[in-house]
């Protein structure tokens, strides 16, 4: 149990004085699942409210595939991502293998049918008479569609923060994709995957704390952002 204290040691030391490694790791982290956060909910959204308030053909199945991504192995994206931006791939050319956006690509895949579902689902459950009430206002479609989004506005923020809790903490994208490159594309958790495997399981347990800190801090602004809307 002594290397558990001395990871709770370390953790404080870490953040305390700064240590660049750390930051570095820290700063890629952050980076990476904000883009990748921006871009899933500005797609994820919109898909998922036509999914869940809209009956047409195939929605069923289509349903079914989007329930089915929930359960992607981050290690299966990072393949598929690392084959479409590797120099040899059809996305070579673009530079983005070993990169931050390279990364947040492949979260965003990850991310993406978690908001799309959960947001679908929110829509389902809402009144369905909203919307003849809202009509009988003489409200357009966009006015409808705002409303509506308004009223499942916490589905929404729990879609939110369910897909940045599976980025923040996913490992086979960033390693793959990324590369675990120091002081350019080393994230928290492939910082992690290293120091442990090297036997270093103080600093590995130091910067999982520093994961749940960030985890923690992201969560409680969610939440105080909740509380005023």
């Amino acid at each position: 149990m002594d290397f558990i204290q001395e990871g709770f040691r370390q953790a404080v030391t870490l953040l305390i004085n700064l240590d660049p490694a750390t930051y570095s790791a820290i700063n890629t982290t952050l980076r990476a699942s904000g883009l990748a956060m921006a871009a899933s909910l500005v797609l994820g959204i919109p898909l998922g409210y036509l999914l869940g308030y809209f009956d047409f053909r195939l929605k069923k199945q289509l349903r079914i595939i989007v329930d089915t991504l929930l359960s992607l192995p981050t290690v299966f994206i990072g393949l598929v991502i690392y084959a479409l931006l590797t120099r040899n791939g059809p996305f070579g050319e673009m530079g983005l293998i070993f990169s931050i956006p390279g990364i947040a690509i492949g979260q965003t895949i990850l991310a993406l049918p978690i908001v799309i579902a959960l947001t679908a689902t929110a829509v389902e459950a809402a009144d369905r008479n909203l919307r003849i009430t809202l009509m009988s206002l003489g409200a357009n479609r966009r006015q409808i569609a705002a409303s509506t989004l308004w009223e499942v506005r916490l589905g929404i923020f729990a879609a939110a923060v369910t897909a940045t809790g599976r980025v923040l903490t996913e490992v086979g994208i960033s390693l793959m994709v990324g590369g675990n490159i120091k002081w350019h594309t080393r994230t928290i958790t492939t910082a992690i995957a290293l120091e442990t495997s090297k036997g270093e399981f103080g600093m590995g347990i130091a910067l999982g704390l520093v994961l749940l800190l960030i985890a923690l801090v992201v969560n409680i602004s969610l939440a105080g952002l909740r509380r005023r809307i």
